[in-house]
């Protein structure tokens, strides 16, 4: 396991036990920081997974094909990492502009 991996396992379980405990004490701002630290330790512990694949994938014969293909599976991660995350801050936009409508109302 690489440190990448080790420190987004790391994350995760530290964002859970946060997002635990604000949920517990209704403190959303911690809950909230929990959420994003688990999002940010999957990401860590995927892209430790994509370094690791690189690396095995470079001792093999066909080095450069695999390289070419580490190097397009990398870019798909890229972005649906970064897709997910448009997403997630589009959902809490959402959530808090409901919010912000029920409190009006």
């Amino acid at each position: 396991m690489n440190e990448d991996k080790a420190t987004g396992v790391l994350d995760q379980v530290k964002g859970s036990v946060k997002q635990a405990f604000g949920e517990a004490t209704n403190n959303q701002s911690l809950a909230n920081e929990g959420a994003a630290d688990q999002v940010k330790g999957h990401a860590k512990e995927a892209w430790g997974s994509v370094k690791d694949t690189a690396s095995n994938l470079n001792h093999s014969r066909d080095a450069e094909d695999a390289k070419l293909h580490t190097e397009q599976n990398a870019h798909s991660f890229r972005d649906s990492v970064t897709n997910a995350a448009e997403s997630a801050k589009e959902s809490i936009q959402r959530g808090l502009h409901n919010l912000e409508h029920k409190a009006n109302d």
